[in-house]
């Protein structure tokens, strides 16, 4: 009878242990609970709008208009200035001659590259 007893406990933990690890890990693919996402391409918002960030820096821009105040590269939908590529912080300035409706400039270790208008935040 012991033998019977010893063999249950020891199915019912291993049934318990297959669960419990096998849960673990179906939270997402790296086992950690979390999960980057694959974003389309690096973008910051500002008022609403979502700029896509270009390989062109600039050299003439004008005056500060905003910062970064949520960043994430976890997929989702945020509010306020958000980048999935620059720090919370980060300088959003005018840019000489291009309306901020066509593109806007961001600082970038003493640089400043063009992000392009690319549709409202948020819809596809």
């Amino acid at each position: 009878m012991t033998s019977i007893k010893y063999l249950s406990i020891l199915f019912i933990f291993s049934v318990f242990f297959s669960i419990v690890t096998g849960c673990s890990n179906s939270i997402s693919g790296s086992g950690d609970g979390t999960s980057s996402a694959d974003w389309a391409f690096s973008s910051v918002v500002w008022e609403g709008y979502i700029y896509r960030i270009s390989d062109e820096y600039i050299d003439d821009i004008s005056e500060e208009i905003g910062e970064v105040t949520k960043y994430s590269d976890m997929e989702g939908t945020y509010s306020g200035n958000f980048s999935n590529a620059y720090q919370k912080g980060t300088k959003f300035y005018a840019i000489k001659g291009i309306s901020t409706e066509e593109a806007i400039a961001i600082e970038e270790d003493g640089k400043y590259r063009k992000a392009i208008r690319n549709g409202k935040y948020g819809e596809k």
